[in-house]
């Protein structure tokens, strides 16, 4: 069974299927700065895993896009500071001409839920 919630016409925002949860990509509020962004888009992400029924405990996999290299170490703050020690996912990250050009971070999120 695949369970679809927030669904519209181009995406769910949750997609929950045989005991895995994924996300539709996170993005900030765009007038931040990079660790602003991350900070909001990683409290959405808290908050679509809690809703689906898992945790930032259960990421399996994150995918991070950021519009500039130079953002990346100010980024990892913000996350290693979320990131629960002992929990850290299979994570890729690169750069990546986001949907609009004062987007600055996009996080995508694979999860086991229960």
């Amino acid at each position: 069974m695949i369970e679809r919630m927030h669904t519209g016409q181009r995406m769910s925002k949750i997609v929950k299927h045989n005991g895995t949860v994924y996300l539709c990509g996170q993005v900030g509020k765009a007038e931040d700065d990079i660790a602003g962004q991350t900070r909001e888009c990683l409290a959405r992400v808290d908050a679509l895993l809690a809703e689906a029924g898992s945790s930032k405990e259960q990421i399996l996999q994150a995918i991070v896009w950021v519009s500039d290299m130079k953002n990346f170490a100010a980024m990892n703050e913000v996350w290693d500071a979320w990131a629960p020690v002992g929990h850290a996912p299979a994570r890729a990250c690169g750069e990546a001409k986001l949907a609009r050009p004062e987007l600055l971070v996009e996080v995508i999120i694979t999860a086991a839920c229960d």
